[in-house]
């Protein structure tokens, strides 16, 4: 079992290159091929797609695995907003007591919750006695598939 940690590394976005992709127009099933070049629709620009708030979003590579079960795993890339305002049920990066993670966060009177997915760590309860610190919501994440 890996700790609880997340390991920061912030890599900022570069909206100056736009990179138009072309995308299909229908839905893809995941049964019987269909020829997807017969329904391409206008380019996809990534950029502005998963970037909503330039000046205030940034990315980082998850390691560990304490967020499994809301489908976020070690290699992953998540596009974080600092602009998203914290809410009951987001999931946030966090810097808790000098450490840096990634939690579900509970929204209580006198405090949070912040709640892993993977039942093998438990919630780190925060209140006014620790030091806690919210870098951004997660908006997106972009699965590493090996």
């Amino acid at each position: 079992m890996s700790n609880n940690k997340l390991y920061l590394s912030i890599h900022r976005p570069d909206r100056g290159a736009s990179q138009e992709l072309p995308v299909a127009g229908s839905s893809v099933k995941a049964g019987f091929l269909s020829p997807a070049d017969d329904f391409l629709d206008t380019p996809l620009d990534l950029n502005k797609e998963l970037i909503h708030n330039p000046a205030s979003t940034f990315f980082v590579r998850v390691s560990g695995d304490s967020m499994t079960g809301d489908g976020i795993d070690g290699g992953d890339l998540l596009v974080v907003d600092k602009s998203v305002e914290l809410y009951d049920g987001c999931i946030a990066i966090c810097y808790v007591d000098g450490e840096f993670t990634v939690k579900r966060v509970k929204l209580e009177a006198d405090g949070a919750w912040l709640q892993p997915s993977n039942p093998h760590y438990r919630p780190i309860h925060v209140d006014r006695n620790n030091e806690f610190t919210v870098w951004g919501v997660v908006r997106h994440v972009i699965k590493t598939f090996r």
